[in-house]
């Protein structure tokens, strides 16, 4: 599936292979990683403020976003939903949906769209400092990735009983 494919491409350029998943998979990571989109939104907001400066705090939260995974320690324990979230879509990565039926393949590709709808309405309302478009793309961006997150766990726990 394309998405998968390029999915797989932005895992590949944030370093996520092998051990990198496991360090992601630790909980930390997970709910830390959740600051990325608010972070990104203040500091494009705040060029209204410091006008090009403003470049630096969206590098800063480039840089906090790519840095992220590799922060943490795996997990002593995976037996949580955020671990099993992380563990799930690198099983998705790796087509283990598509394998394990219709239900993790369509749906998880029908969320990731979900949150790119939220795309456009996130960018205009951030070249125009308007709230409510911001806010309306932040809703459906986040609502997009926690529910494919929690589809993921249900990948990742059927492909435990399947074991």
């Amino acid at each position: 599936m394309k998405s998968q494919t390029f999915w797989r491409q932005i895992a590949k350029a944030f370093g996520l292979r092998g051990q990198e998943w496991q360090k992601h998979a630790n909980p930390m990571s997970v709910w830390t990683r959740f600051t990325v989109l608010p972070l990104f939104i203040a500091a494009v907001w705040s060029r209204e403020w410091l006008g090009w400066w403003s470049l630096v705090l969206v590098g800063l939260v480039v840089v906090w976003a790519w840095m992220n995974p590799r922060l943490f320690r795996a997990p002593s324990s995976t037996d949580n939903w955020a671990s099993m979230a992380v563990l799930g879509e690198q099983l998705w990565l790796e087509n283990a949906g598509e394998r394990m039926g219709g239900h993790h393949r369509i749906v998880p590709f029908l969320l990731s769209i979900v949150a790119a709808v939220g795309v456009p309405f996130l960018v205009w309302g951030l070249w125009h400092l308007d709230v409510w478009p911001t806010m309306v793309g932040t809703v459906l961006i986040y609502a997009g990735k926690v529910w494919f997150l929690d589809r993921m766990v249900w990948l990742y726990c059927d492909h435990r009983v399947q074991q």
